[in-house]
């Protein structure tokens, strides 16, 4: 047998993708993505990232009853926690945050519950859309009056000759009105309460929104009782609302003033009205060490939330 010569065959060069085309499509996917942030991100340095800036230059300046000195000194926040190291009792400054804090964990326990049971009802109970519409409305109808005007509506129910103590003295629970449903601390959580909780119903709504009905449906089918599946199925998967919700009463309460000056008679302090004081006298450099203090505060907190819930993964 002769062996018989087949011909070589060519080898077809591989197709690849024309990677410079990619390349340029990626930059201007890029170019366009940047150019549309832009605007988002100019509002977001001028209105932000700039007076952050210069409260933070301000801080480090020195200052007396007459004028505002621009020379660098840290003794702004030496005055801020003066005391503190120095004595066995809590420093001004720590019995202040203990106190914006004690209406902070209250507010914020309150405004959960609260606003976990109005969302899980129109979340779940609440078919129409057009009513789910309706409900949200009625919520949002205090925020068409100022906070002010909202919270000076309560000292006629809460005052000592208020229609509460009115009412109940006349049914007889009562011999003498109650000192303290106004002007106190109470009064001052409520008020927080009542301005607040709408910011805790609509993250944790549109969380629950998201889930997939056929969860529920899944855990009823596998004999869970109602609490049960609260518990396992929603309150899990809400959990992204309940963190933003959080975070936005958190800060709200933290920095606010005005609700404690005018629903604490101008006798309970905070951290806010310890620095409207300080703005009041013109006494920027320690006001705005305070503000930054008070930012590195909040910062913490929220920083402390978002490791026990990764909001980018459950968004």
């Amino acid at each position: 047998m002769t062996d018989i010569a087949l011909p070589a065959i060519a080898k077809t060069p591989t197709v690849q993708a024309p990677t410079a085309s990619l390349t340029a499509k990626t930059r201007r996917r890029r170019a366009l993505a940047y150019l549309q942030a832009a605007p988002l991100a100019l509002v977001f340095l001028v209105f932000f990232v700039v007076p952050l800036g210069l409260t933070l230059i301000v801080s480090f300046w020195e200052y007396n009853e007459y004028e505002i000195i621009p020379s660098f000194t840290v003794q702004n926040y030496i005055d801020v926690f003066e005391g503190c190291l120095s004595t066995a009792d809590a420093c001004t400054t720590v019995r202040t945050y203990l106190s914006t804090l004690k209406f902070c964990a209250l507010t914020w326990a309150f405004t959960l519950v609260i606003g976990f049971t109005v969302a899980y009802f129109v979340a779940f109970h609440v078919r129409s859309r057009t009513m789910q519409m309706a409900l949200f409305l009625v919520c949002t109808i205090p925020f068409w009056t100022s906070n002010v005007i909202r919270m000076i509506s309560w000292i006629p129910l809460l005052g000592r000759n208020g229609l509460v103590n009115d009412t109940l003295m006349g049914i007889g629970l009562i011999k003498s009105p109650i000192e303290g449903l106004l002007y106190s601390d109470f009064s001052v959580v409520l008020a927080f309460v009542h301005l607040n909780t709408v910011f805790m119903i609509v993250p944790i709504f549109n969380s629950m929104a998201r889930i997939d009905r056929a969860l529920i449906e899944a855990a009823y089918d596998s004999g869970a009782t109602g609490w049960q599946t609260v518990w396992n199925v929603v309150v899990p998967l809400a959990k992204p609302g309940i963190a933003i919700g959080s975070i936005f009463v958190i800060t709200l309460v933290m920095g606010d003033f005005v609700t404690v000056g005018v629903m604490g008679g101008q006798q309970i302090a905070s951290v806010g009205k310890v620095i409207q004081v300080q703005m009041s006298a013109l006494q920027l450099p320690a006001a705005a060490a305070n503000a930054v203090v008070l930012l590195g505060a909040v910062m913490l907190m929220i920083v402390a939330m978002t490791r026990l819930i990764d909001l980018r993964k459950e968004l």
